[in-house]
């Protein structure tokens, strides 16, 4: 069975992050990183079941 994916090297990521910053701009790429930061963040935490703003509203005494 063929790989349909060949596996990347250095060349090909390095081809990969060039292609990204030109497309996106050095400025933007933080805010786009930690945009899908908080995404997965999310998707973890909708899986696990653990919401913190539940966890906190709990916690505090309501006296």
């Amino acid at each position: 069975m063929p790989l349909l994916i060949p596996s990347l090297g250095l060349p090909e990521i390095l081809l990969l992050v060039v292609l990204v910053v030109v497309l996106f701009g050095a400025k933007r790429l933080p805010l786009i990183g930690a945009g899908l930061g908080k995404g997965i963040r999310n998707f973890k935490e909708s899986i696990t079941g653990k919401d913190e703003k539940v966890d906190e509203g709990q916690s505090k005494d309501p006296s």
